[in-house]
């Protein structure tokens, strides 16, 4: 009999996975059998490492490398391809991956050799990334509870197992919740207002639920709130019932029944605390600064606060206009409510700018909007990115796969999944790391870096390619920015390259640098083509677009700062079963963050993945502060003038050669000013968003 140990895909341990290979079942088998392996070598290294680079950081880079290969692709395909069995076999092999990692972490053998390699005659000759590796090793072992003993310890590391557990399911009941939610409609008045675009994608989701024979002609339609269609439901429904219904789901996900995420969160903020509490921080905001290029709680408050100044009253003046607005075009609107909002808005920027999202839609096809992106890439950063479809396993028909070339030279790949699934696919839009770059000592050549990207956009419908929202064309550049930043590093440690060891709130400088392109001139008409005639993006449109950049702006960057504030303040004040919920906190916060406070039915926090689920906990601030750095970077291609193309073509080396090539080697502060030539200022910021005069 076979063992099916030898031909499971998940023990390869190195180069592309093998998706088509890979099932449910091998996840169990492959994680048990590497977790033997690795503990065992593990137990191996801490007898036997030289505290060197070669002895001890080299080994122990790749000790670790062999499972967390195999467990990244597990944990991308929950992301992208969950299923019941996967993930049964996933939460059943959680704990003991965590464990393994808890180990490692808190090895107090290999912590001792980090600081003997500190404290050591070969200190002095490394190189600055070799010795920041070694810094983040002793401070993320600190804060990995190297220094526990005894019941705390076991205590911090019961907390962990814990969190990783809760988190696990946090995100699942959120994916269910938008999941199960379906309005099926029949009426044609029901579906009065919406576009073409998306009464085609309600029909093909009609279709996918057993109704065979819908068209977007006669119905049935679906609407989901999967975010390709919620939100142009949301901004062009005319019918005010069927908005709030919709509205009042998507707000109140995974907050209610079998689903409901408010105890996890009360959880999660507690365990939280308890765990920066053991470590000897006042709370899990300080815990999370440590790591950060935020000196504190304190830095990050005054960001908001300086941000909250200027948005607020702007937000305020936006709310009054729309209200005005929406009561002029309709008598029976005496208050606008939160489902009016959109709809509104979208109106108001109709009747000011004279176009809306929908008329963009056919300009800007998947394809055409890549050709754009990967032209801008080659003019500012000298690289090319063809299609290498084929030539990589992927997980789903509709996955792409690149090669980014560099002087004629391969030096990294990426794969693209770009469309909507929400049976099994997660929402919102992300880059992972499939493959980091690295080199060794021992091993010959470069390992290059893969990456995954992912959104959500909305999928071809109808026998028509995907024709993208000019929002879906903004989350595509963010999260190519996201890649280049991890694509086109030029550091061969493993522990430094690419995006790892870059502090948090730096992380996101890239990708929202990438957006600003979005709205440059040559780099919207190069990708904005007519799907079916060619016509390139008439010379208006491009007009309208920047002229309605900062459309509601005010708004929206208090929106963020709501979010942000509310994270800190639960990461860091909040006391969980001290008289008031998380949710109480949130409302308190609204009062001097929001225009208009939540309504009862909101429980936003319930499907807040960002923060209970995913890395922004007690970093959701680190949108703005990078923001403060990628604006100020776009600056500096507007200082030396945006149509001189040796201008665009210097800066844009220079900033390749900066923030995109240095990842993790040195601290952000000092990536930023070696391409900028100076500190960061956030003038720029508040001019982009037009509040603050040009």
């Amino acid at each position: 009999m076979t063992n099916p140990l030898l031909t499971n895909p998940l023990l390869t341990g190195h180069g592309l996975p093998p998706f088509a290979e890979i099932l449910p079942e091998h996840v169990e088998p492959a994680i048990e059998q590497l977790l033997q392996t690795v503990n065992a070598e593990l137990t191996e290294l801490e007898k036997n490492f030289t505290p060197t680079w070669t002895g001890l950081i080299e080994p122990a880079d790749l000790l670790g490398e062999k499972l967390t290969w195999a467990w990244g692709i597990i944990g991308h395909l929950m992301g992208v391809k969950n299923s019941p069995e996967l993930r049964t076999a996933y939460e059943n092999s959680q704990p003991a991956v965590v464990q393994f990692f808890m180990r490692m972490g808190q090895s107090q053998a290999l912590y001792q050799g980090l600081k003997d390699l500190r404290a050591g005659a070969d200190w002095a000759n490394m190189t600055k990334a070799q010795q920041r590796i070694i810094e983040a090793g002793i401070r993320d072992a600190e804060l990995s509870g190297v220094g526990l003993t005894g019941e705390q310890g076991a205590r911090f590391n019961a907390i962990q197992l814990e969190l990783a557990e809760l988190g696990n399911l946090f995100s699942n009941n959120v994916l269910d919740a938008t999941k199960d939610f379906n309005l099926d409609l029949t009426d044609p008045n029901d579906v009065a207002g919406l576009p073409p675009s998306l009464l085609a994608q309600a029909a093909q989701a009609s279709r996918a639920g057993g109704q065979e024979a819908a068209t977007p002609e006669n119905g049935p339609w679906r609407i989901t709130l999967d975010y390709p269609s919620y939100v142009p439901f949301m901004e062009h429904s005319k019918q005010r019932h069927l908005r709030e219904k919709v509205y009042k789901a998507f707000v109140g996900r995974a907050a209610s029944g079998e689903k409901d995420n408010c105890g996890n969160i009360e959880r999660i903020l507690t365990l939280k605390r308890e765990m920066a509490q053991i470590l000897g921080f006042g709370s899990f905001a300080e815990m999370s600064l440590a790591s950060k290029m935020a000196p504190n709680v304190a830095a990050v408050e005054n960001l908001l606060e300086s941000l909250r100044k200027v948005s607020l009253p702007a937000a305020t003046q936006e709310r009054q206009e729309l209200q005005a607005f929406a009561q002029s075009q309709d008598a029976t609107v005496t208050e606008l409510m939160p489902w009016d909002a959109a709809f509104w808005a979208e109106r108001l920027r109709e009747q000011k700018y004279d176009f809306n999202d929908e008329e963009l839609r056919p300009y800007f096809p998947l394809e055409q909007v890549l050709s754009g992106l990967f032209g801008l890439a080659d003019k500012l950063f000298g690289i090319a990115v063809t299609a290498a479809d084929g030539q990589a396993p992927i997980w789903h028909p509709d996955v792409r796969y690149f090669q980014v070339k560099k002087d004629g030279e391969p030096i990294a790949f990426f794969y693209l999944d770009p469309y909507s699934r929400p049976g099994e696919k997660r929402g919102g839009a992300w880059m992972d790391d499939c493959i980091g770059r690295a080199k060794y000592t021992n091993i010959e050549g470069v390992r290059l870096p893969v990456a995954y990207l992912v959104c959500n956009q909305t999928p071809p419908v109808d026998g028509k390619p995907s024709l993208m929202s000019f929002s879906e064309v903004e989350t595509l550049f963010h999260e190519f920015g996201h890649g280049l930043q991890h694509m086109l590093t030029t550091v061969d440690y493993a522990g430094c390259s690419g995006i790892r060891n870059v502090e948090w709130d730096a992380v996101e400088l890239p990708s929202q640098f990438m957006e600003n392109w979005c709205y440059h001139r040559s780099t919207l008409l190069s990708m904005g083509k007519h799907y079916e005639t060619g016509e390139p993006l008439p010379d208006h449109y491009y007009d309208k677009l920047v002229a309605a950049k900062n459309f509601m702006s005010g708004s929206a960057m208090l929106r963020q700062i709501h979010f942000s504030w509310v994270d800190i303040a639960l990461h860091h004040e909040y006391v969980a079963g001290a008289g008031r919920t998380a949710n109480d906190l949130r409302l308190d916060i609204a009062k001097t963050t929001t225009v208009v406070l939540p309504i009862p039915e909101d429980r936003f926090l319930c499907s807040f993945g960002h923060i209970f689920a995913g890395g922004y906990s007690a970093g959701y601030y680190s949108y703005k502060w990078a923001e403060v750095l990628s604006a100020d970077a776009f600056a500096a291609f507007e200082d030396a003038g945006l149509d001189d193309p040796k201008a665009v073509e210097a800066t844009g080396r220079r900033f390749r050669d900066t923030v995109l090539a240095l990842g993790g080697s040195e601290p952000p502060a000092v990536v930023f000013e070696s391409f900028r030539g100076r500190e960061p200022e956030p003038t720029a910021l508040l001019r982009h968003s037009g509040l603050l005069a040009s």
